[in-house]
């Protein structure tokens, strides 16, 4: 198949690139490089199914005209976004602007020419997970930031295509996802950047309390879902999450991490009230959609995470 990835060369984007590669078909990648690194996709170059690098904008109709015009596009991964949350709350303009402005402006050509659209949303809409069964798809959802309100927005438009005009969607809401090529600094992932802290010597920082669960997913097995997501039929016009269907507290992560409870500070919240207390993934629904399961532990991960900020030249 023919397919284009927006935000492409972000973390997530890159290793979705990756698999739709491994399986054989043509991707283009999308990216304006506010998030992402064009140097994510070194690796790919050589790949004849590769067919390159697009610098640009979501926002920027007219070339998001003439990409599916010049290419017709089977699928559309549609990946591209302003994924902070404390930015959305600092500058709701611009998350709102790209991730439900520039997500219409994706749908739009998408209806034109059939092609399929699946979206990338986020755990974030969720409100906090009650017992230990996990949150399913139908778990009342909680915009507490703009980031997760736009994300919301864009899910229902992108549905409303598939119920008006028949539009091969789904929307896919993966937990919090972690692996290498996530960027160490203040704007990645809180297991990058934990492990970057140990490896510096540095002390590990946690907002507030450290009692907040998260439910941490390998890149691997977050791409993985995302691309048979978007081959499946079966899951057109479905919500679905996917996550490791286990939590831990941000307490035992730093633990877990650096080994040594002393080097393990408390720090107040930027922004307290977009923080959620507890996110369980319930994966039963990719399972039975997709037979998709997580197949690498939090451990796993982790030692691999870390292996890979070590020899790249991250710390």
């Amino acid at each position: 198949m023919k397919i284009l990835v927006t935000g492409g060369a972000g973390f997530i984007g890159r290793w979705v690139t990756k698999r739709l590669l491994e399986d054989g078909h043509y991707v283009w990648v999308l990216d304006d490089l506010s998030n992402g690194r064009e140097s994510n996709l070194d690796d790919f170059r050589s790949n004849t199914c590769f067919m390159g690098f697009i610098k640009g904008s979501i926002m920027d109709e007219q070339l998001l005209s003439e990409l599916f015009e010049q290419h017709i596009f089977d699928i559309c991964y549609h990946l591209g976004a302003s994924i902070n949350v404390q930015d959305s709350i600092d500058d709701p303009r611009t998350t709102f602007n790209n991730d439900m402005v520039g997500t219409f402006y994706v749908l739009e050509q998408c209806r034109k020419y059939k092609t399929k659209i699946l979206f990338m949303s986020t755990c974030m809409v969720y409100d906090a997970c009650a017992d230990d069964s996990g949150i399913t798809e139908q778990h009342p959802i909680k915009p507490a930031s703009p980031y997760a309100g736009s994300k919301i927005s864009a899910e229902n438009m992108v549905l409303s295509y598939y119920y008006t005009y028949g539009l091969p969607a789904v929307v896919v809401r993966p937990f919090n996802t972690y692996g290498p090529f996530q960027k160490t600094g203040g704007e990645g992932g809180v297991v990058a950047i934990f492990i970057k802290n140990k490896l510096e010597g540095k002390d590990l920082s946690i907002y507030g309390p450290g009692t907040q669960t998260r439910d941490l997913l390998y890149v691997e097995d977050c791409a993985r879902f995302v691309a048979e997501a978007g081959y499946s039929r079966r899951v057109n016009g479905h919500i679905i999450n996917a996550g490791l269907g286990r939590d831990i507290a941000i307490n035992n992560l730093a633990l877990l991490i650096v080994g040594d409870a002393t080097r393990i500070n408390h720090v107040p919240h930027i922004h307290p009230q977009s923080e959620i207390q507890k996110l369980l993934c319930n994966n039963k629904k990719a399972d039975e959609l997709l037979s998709w399961k997580p197949l690498v532990t939090l451990e796993e991960g982790i030692r691999r995470t870390e292996e890979w900020i070590k020899h790249s030249g991250m710390i």
